[in-house]
C-alpha cells in the first residue's frame, strides 16, 4: 500500500514537472482558442503514459515533455499550412483576375484595330469625301439644314494634319459676271467659316469663287439654277513628302 501511494505522488510530481516544462508559446495569443493546448495537451498526455510504462516516473517526465514539444509542433504545421492555404488561394483568385482583365484587354485591342483597319480604309477614299451646299436665290447665308454635316466633316478633316478641304462656290446664269464671282466666293468663304469653327486650321482651307462659270442650263430653267446655286466642300489628303514641305 504504501508503495502505491509512493507511485501515485512520484507520477504527481512527474506531471506537474511535465507541464512546467510545457512550450511556453502554446498558448500565445496568435493561436486559436483552445486549437493550440488541445494538441499540446494530448502530446503531453500521451508522452507521460509512454513514458511512464516504458521507464517509470523519470520515463513519465520525459515523455511528457517529449509529447508537448511534438503537440506544439504539429500545432504549428497546422497553422503554417492553413496560412499557406489561404495564401495560394488568394494567389489563384488574382490569377483568375488577371486572366479576365487580360482577355477583356485583348477584346479591347481587337475593336482599337478593327476601328484603325476601318477607318484606315475610308481614309483611303478620302478624296472622294466631299458634300454639297445649296443656297436659295442671291443669298449667300449657310442653312441650317447643311450646318450639321458641315461640321461633321471639318471634325474629320481636323483631325487628320495632312488633309486639306477645298471649297468652291458657283452661282446659276442670271447677273453679270462680276456680282456672281463675289457672290460665289462669298458663298464659299461662309461655309468655310463653318469648317473652320469645327476645328479646320484657315491655312488648310482653300477657298474659290468660280461664279456662273460652270453653269450650263438652259435659259429659263428654273430646277436646274438650284443645282447650280452650291459649295462644293471635298476633302483631300496630301501626301507625307508634300505635308512635310508645306511646314518647312
Amino acid at each position: 500500500m504504501t508503495t502505491l501511494i509512493r507511485c501515485m505522488r512520484t507520477l504527481g510530481l512527474a506531471f506537474g514537472g511535465c507541464m512546467a516544462v510545457l512550450p511556453a508559446h502554446a498558448g500565445e495569443p496568435t493561436d486559436r482558442p483552445g486549437a493550440g493546448s488541445k494538441q499540446v495537451n494530448i502530446g503531453a498526455a500521451t508522452g507521460i503514459a509512454v513514458g511512464a510504462l516504458a521507464a517509470g516516473p523519470v520515463g513519465a517526465v520525459i515523455g511528457g515533455a517529449a509529447g508537448a514539444l511534438l503537440g506544439d509542433r504539429y500545432h504549428r504545421q497546422s497553422q503554417s499550412s492553413a496560412a499557406l492555404t489561404a495564401e495560394l488561394e488568394r494567389s489563384e483568385a488574382q490569377r483568375t483576375q488577371l486572366e479576365r482583365s487580360t482577355a477583356e484587354l485583348d477584346g479591347s485591342l481587337a475593336q482599337a484595330r478593327a476601328h484603325g483597319e476601318e477607318l484606315a480604309a475610308t481614309l483611303s477614299h478620302a478624296d472622294e469625301l466631299g458634300l454639297d451646299v445649296s443656297f436659295r436665290t442671291d443669298d449667300d447665308s449657310v442653312s441650317a439644314q447643311a450646318m450639321s454635316p458641315l461640321l461633321k466633316l471639318g471634325a474629320l478633316a481636323a483631325s487628320l494634319p495632312q488633309a486639306r478641304v477645298c471649297v468652291a462656290g458657283f452661282t446659276d446664269p442670271r447677273g453679270s459676271d462680276a456680282y456672281n464671282a463675289a457672290l460665289s466666293l462669298r458663298r464659299a468663304g461662309n461655309v468655310a467659316a463653318v469648317l473652320a469653327s469645327a476645328g479646320v486650321p484657315r491655312e488648310r482651307i482653300l477657298i474659290e469663287g468660280h461664279g456662273k462659270a460652270a453653269a450650263d442650263s438652259a435659259d429659263g430653267d428654273l430646277e436646274t439654277y438650284a443645282l447650280e446655286r452650291r459649295v462644293t466642300v471635298r476633302l483631300q489628303l496630301l501626301p507625307a513628302s508634300a505635308e512635310v514641305a508645306r511646314r518647312d
